[in-house]
């Protein structure tokens, strides 16, 4: 351990992930002093859409165009669900200060007010979510109003065919055509990547060059549909100016991941949380950690501790598998920081199901912290481990954000209820 001053504060977030992300938000606004820590997690891997609720019961696959009657009808089916432990108002809440922040960023979203929109992805399905970043509206509409459109492939660059797209979806959208051409200064064999392109697009000699390409195939489309690549900080503007160049709308589809849409919600976290004085350790983990009554220790780095935490309250967002939060042997699932215990199936062979691809999930799918209703891990016992140790986001048990369509509001709104609960805790002295 390098033998430095540790780092104090009020609460410090484990992960960095939406659900951490959006914790150090709303720690920070409520005048907590935050200090957030955590690898590259799933939000590189993020499409930009916003669900709230989709799919329920998952058995039947049913969808909801209403995510508020969705999550009415998931509470009284699934008691335990986290959700069930939120009122409408909190999730409302959380949802409304997040794009608000995002708005600051220059990443702008947009939806219809109290229903999902059906909006296209990278492989021609139709997806049901609550937001929609603006760049993709008008691929909502479009396809709402089965307007004549063009869809965009650009040679080398994989993770995105406008071909599929149109086999998939052209039954029911039948006056979509499609081109492939080369992105201005690519070189013509080459592979292309979604960043660079991204990032190149944010000049205005880009997009007045890649307009002079698309212009002679728009041919009557009132709308145009490009891979995710306008632009990383300034997606709306760059949209904006490539439909005055074309006279036409330009909607983006996303790509398969990673992509330009997660990058675009990392950096736009990343920058918006510096700005408001969050302490962000990224690409560290933590390695060890102790609590005592007056709080925590602990011990964090990149490749081995190297400095330690001080923390009055910890709230933990390491996520599932990908993320780190929970780690599984042939055995059993664990956590592996503070050895929290894991709702889980009883038997390593109960965690999958025989099909592997059995609409109802796997039950090791749901495995993950239970807590109290304030958000808090707790023992075998049903207490909690600590009275200012949280947990949010899909490290959570009894759900399955994937397969439900709800992974952005369970992020979103049980990090606003278990920060809201933090500041309670550290106000009582």
């Amino acid at each position: 351990m390098t033998d430095t001053a540790p780092v104090t504060c009020d609460l410090c977030v484990i992960g960095s992930g939406m659900a951490g992300m959006s914790a150090a938000l709303f720690a920070v606004d409520r005048g907590l002093s935050t200090v957030l820590v955590g690898r590259t997690g799933e939000i590189i891997f993020a499409t930009g859409f916003l669900d709230l609720m989709g799919v329920h019961p998952l058995e039947a696959g049913t969808l909801w165009n209403d995510p508020w009657a969705g999550i009415a009808a998931l509470v009284k089916d699934l008691p335990q669900h986290p959700y069930a432990r939120l009122s409408t108002a909190t999730v409302r809440a959380a949802f409304q200060n997040v794009i608000k922040f995002f708005e600051t960023q220059g990443l702008s979203y947009t939806g219809f007010p109290d229903r999902n929109a059906a909006v296209l992805t990278a492989v021609g399905t139709v997806k049901l979510t609550y937001r929609v970043p603006l760049t993709m509206w008008s691929g909502v509409t479009a396809r709402q109003h089965k307007a004549a459109c063009l869809l965009v492939d650009i040679q080398g660059l994989k993770g995105f065919s406008a071909r599929q797209i149109k086999a998939t979806v052209g039954g029911a959208w039948p006056d979509l055509r499609t081109v492939k051409v080369a992105f201005p200064g690519a070189h013509p064999e080459g592979d292309v990547f979604p960043e660079r392109l991204a990032r190149s697009l944010e000049t205005a000699g880009a997009r007045a060059n890649w307009a002079a390409v698309l212009e002679p195939h728009i041919q009557g489309a009132a709308a145009i549909g490009v891979p995710a690549i306008l632009g990383i900080s300034r997606s709306a503007e760059v949209m904006q100016d490539l439909e005055k160049r074309l006279g036409c709308q330009v909607f983006e589809i996303p790509t398969m991941p990673p992509g330009v849409t997660g990058l675009r919600m990392k950096e736009a976290f990343e920058r918006g949380l510096a700005g408001r004085k969050v302490r962000l350790l990224l690409e560290n983990k933590v390695f060890r950690a102790a609590h005592r009554d007056s709080g925590f220790l602990l011990e964090a780095g990149s490749m081995e501790p190297d400095r330690t935490i001080q923390a009055s309250a910890v709230l933990l967002a390491t996520g599932r598998f990908m993320g780190g939060g929970l780690q599984a042997d042939r055995h059993a699932v664990r956590e592996p920081i503070f050895n929290l215990p894991v709702q889980q199936p009883e038997r390593r062979d109960h965690w999958h199901r025989e099909n592997f691809l059995d609409r109802r999930g796997h039950p090791v799918n749901r495995a993950g912290l239970q807590t109290d209703e304030f958000f808090r891990p707790i023992d075998a016992t049903g207490r909690p481990v600590h009275p200012r140790l949280f947990a949010a986001g899909s490290i959570l048990a009894h759900q399955d954000w994937i397969r439900m369509k709800c992974g952005s509001g369970l992020a979103f709104s049980t990090a606003y209820a278990a920060v809201e609960n933090a500041l309670a805790e550290l106000n009582k002295g």
